[in-house]
């Protein structure tokens, strides 16, 4: 059996957990959105940490970083989950409209999460969270089926009002929260450095 130590450091892909593969999307219509999607994505990078609510996690840079340096690819970040302890993520792809964290192994999921902004049809920015994972094992997807999933859900709903407040006047409605089960990932999909969605029209 090999042990978190052994792949400390390494991705831990979704083939590699527990349970469903779930896909669990976050997004909303921003109100009078003053930035395109690549402005808002580049504030997002710059200032990563401070869009999640504190009390439920919390992410710090492994790396020195100045104030409002964005996140670079292969940057790596702790995140401490309440209740949970601290675990690491990865960006594993970055783009114009874009990036993607991948868990690191220990993290209580194996898989990523894209954090994206663009434009429905009408002209309007939407910003969208779209993780796709599985529980990194029986242990956590057990914890996860009571206590994660609502913490979760909390987590991003929120980063998705901080950044509609960010970059406009709020939400258009609601901010919508969805999961899905897959059977297994979408074709042409890269759990290892992909976006879980693409992210196009700025």
């Amino acid at each position: 059996m090999h042990t978190d130590a052994e792949h400390a450091g390494e991705l831990q892909l979704p083939e590699e957990g527990a349970g469903p593969l779930l896909q669990r999307d976050y997004w909303a219509v921003i109100r009078n959105s003053q930035a395109s999607p690549s402005e808002l994505i580049h504030w997002v990078a710059q200032r990563f940490p401070e869009f999640a609510p504190s009390d439920i996690c919390q992410f710090k840079f492994r790396r020195p970083v100045s104030p409002g340096a964005p996140l670079q690819l292969d940057d790596e970040l702790t995140v401490k989950i309440q209740g949970a302890g601290t675990f690491g993520v990865r960006v594993i792809h970055l783009d114009e409209q874009s990036f993607t964290l991948g868990t690191l192994h220990g993290h209580p999921e194996a898989g990523r999460i894209t954090f994206g902004a663009y434009r429905n049809l009408r002209g309007d920015v939407i910003f969208h969270i779209r993780s796709r994972a599985r529980s990194g094992s029986t242990f956590h997807y057990l914890g996860f089926v009571t206590a994660g999933d609502p913490m979760q859900t909390n987590t991003w709903t929120e980063f998705v009002l901080r950044a509609a407040l960010t970059a406009g006047d709020g939400v258009v409605g609601a901010i919508h929260a969805q999961t899905t089960e897959l059977e297994d990932e979408p074709p042409g999909g890269d759990t290892a450095h992909g976006p879980t969605f693409l992210a196009q029209g700025d």
